[in-house]
């Protein structure tokens, strides 16, 4: 379905209209820079046609003082107006951005799924910025030009009245023009901009995965792909600059046409006595400043119809449904104890297919619970409903005897900590990391998790400790390395409800053997998910359930479930053999 298009309406009542002060001075200064400019111009008949055929020095001399103080006039008003709107365009622009950005945070995970990150981050720092062609000065020398024009119109007829209409017929013309031109543009701006991302959304990625493309060889391919999404917005932009292009020379040649009608006009008329040469003169500066804003219109109207097109796709954005919906999660948490129940919660990403299917089970407090099975069987997914990143098609999760889809999520996941397989890890320092949850933890807290995570036995063989930096992604570190960084991080954040998806996976087996301690001691008095391939690893886990299908096949204790030689006992004398 198409976005709903933002109007000008809209756009001057959410943008324009809150910073009315600001706007109104830009049009009293841009008023006064025009009356300003008219000044040349009207002289010109006194000139020509009173002080010259005189000969009147004194008042040549107040004449050029006159024009002189109303140029001056007009280059202080012009740098106010630039000073104070595009100031202020830019401090929208950056209110804006942060806007946008923090409705994404909002969003559910699900959405995250289903958008590349370089495309979210080109709509969020790309899509606002036509906003300064709105409270900047696009709108108020739209404005101002409007006036220049209608006050330049009256001033004309006065002149001459034939010769003005005259050069009226080609001016609508290119007003209609225009108009059909600006229908056709906008929706064209507007897919520039979903284009835009797309290409830089890949760009992100390839800069991103640059070790598989050389590893693979594929740098051609990328290129390939990457050309093909220039060439697709360079078609793009060719289409409106076509239209913008046929725009400026109808422009060019209606108002040549108008021109030389009032050459012709005008030269008959200051030979039958009509019109003398002072009027022709004011006639032909008169009609340059009406004509000059009408065509630097049509320039503008291109600006605020891809200002508009970009507010389209920002206002599509802040439409969005934001993850914690204020109107049906009003509970708030308070001492969580850490009790969880499914109750027949099933779960599909996409509507025709189910991936989980009427899952029960119940978690005590503090109590482990390890999810076993094939890849794709949906242990993930249940952690997912768990932690609240996903929300059950159907069935209901409880915490402590309340329904999830009611709880203010962030009273429930400040109670919460995940460590994940490809636990993500920011460009900074490694204290930088663990203090992410907690950012102002105490040195005695920070101390209490590097060591219960054993980060200290690789960090103290740094030169910089843990005030090393460790790159994009925590890429300047090993694997088991930044596993340890990321348990740390979950220590220090103590939370009572603990996901560890596959949080030994990356490490070798004298690392393991130091991370099963602390994860010993960090699941601890807390509820506690754990996703293991390695079952070695959840032997004293209080319950296991063996995920096959989106449905429990089996559940109970380890030593139970060895006895029942079933699935989980297969599993688990496979790999004991490998």
């Amino acid at each position: 379905m198409a976005a709903k298009k933002i109007s000008i309406l809209k756009a001057f009542k959410t943008i324009i209209w809150p910073r009315r002060n600001l706007v109104l001075i830009g049009l009293l200064l841009i008023v006064i820079s025009k009356a300003a400019s008219f000044v040349a111009p009207m002289s010109l008949t006194f000139l020509m046609d009173d002080i010259i055929p005189n000969k009147n020095i004194r008042l040549l001399k107040l004449l050029v003082i006159a024009v002189i103080i109303a140029i001056l006039v007009q280059a202080v008003t012009s740098f106010l107006l630039t000073k104070i709107l595009s100031v202020q365009a830019q401090f929208l622009i950056s209110e804006l951005r942060a806007q946008v950005q923090k409705k994404v945070l909002s969003l559910p995970i699900r959405f995250f799924d289903n958008a590349k990150s370089g495309a979210l981050v080109a709509r969020i720092m790309s899509d606002v910025e036509g906003v300064r062609n709105l409270i900047g000065t696009g709108l108020v020398q739209l404005v101002g030009g409007t006036i220049t024009s209608i006050v330049a119109l009256i001033l004309l007829l006065k002149i001459s009245w034939t010769m003005t209409v005259f050069t009226l017929i080609p001016l609508a013309l290119f007003a209609i023009i225009a108009l059909k031109a600006f229908k056709i543009i906008r929706p064209i701006f507007r897919n520039r901009g979903k284009i835009n991302a797309e290409v830089t959304g890949r760009l992100t990625e390839t800069l991103g995965g640059i070790r598989v493309i050389k590893g693979f060889n594929a740098e051609a391919q990328e290129h390939k792909i990457f050309e093909a999404g220039v060439a697709e917005l360079f078609e793009n932009v060719k289409i409106s600059l076509t239209a913008t292009a046929f725009m400026s020379s109808s422009s060019t040649f209606l108002l040549g046409v108008a021109t030389t009608g009032i050459m012709g006009i005008g030269g008959y008329k200051i030979m039958m006595d009509e019109l003398t040469v002072g009027q022709f003169l004011e006639f032909t500066f008169l009609l340059g400043m009406m004509v000059a804003p009408i065509v630097q219109m049509s320039n503008i109207g291109s600006q605020l119809t891809e200002a508009l097109a970009g507010l389209d796709r920002t206002e599509e954005l802040m439409n969005k449904v934001a993850e914690s919906d204020a109107g049906e999660r009003t509970y708030t948490l308070e001492n969580v104890k850490g009790h969880m129940e499914f109750s027949d919660v099933s779960f599909a990403y996409d509507e025709d297919t189910e991936v989980l299917h009427n899952i029960n089970f119940e978690v005590a407090p503090g109590e482990v619970v390890a999810l076993v099975g094939s890849s794709g069987s949906g242990k993930s997914t249940i952690a997912g409903l768990a932690a609240s990143f996903l929300n059950p098609n159907k069935g209901t999760i409880k915490i402590d005897g309340v329904d999830l889809s009611t709880v203010n999520l962030c009273s429930f996941r400040q109670h919460l900590g995940v460590v994940l397989q490809d636990d993500f890890l920011f460009e900074g320092s490694i204290k930088q990391n663990i203090l992410f949850p907690r950012p102002n933890a105490s040195e005695k807290e920070l101390d209490a998790a590097v060591k219960a995570a054993y980060v200290n036995e690789f960090t103290d063989r740094f030169e910089d400790g843990l005030d090393t930096l460790i790159g994009e992604r925590g890429i300047k570190l090993s694997g088991g390395q930044r596993q340890r960084i990321a348990i740390a991080r979950a220590v220090l954040a103590n939370p009572k409800i603990l996901i560890l998806d596959e949080a030994t996976s990356n490490l070798d087996t004298e690392s393991e053997a130091l991370i099963q301690k602390s994860l010993a001691e960090l699941t601890k008095g807390r509820t506690t998910f754990v996703i293991a391939h390695r079952l070695s690893t959840i032997r004293k886990a209080d319950q296991i359930l063996v995920i096959e299908n989106g449905r429990i096949a089996e559940r109970g204790t380890h030593d139970e479930l060895i006895l029942k030689k079933d699935r989980y006992y297969n599993l688990f004398t496979y790999q004991a053999r490998i």
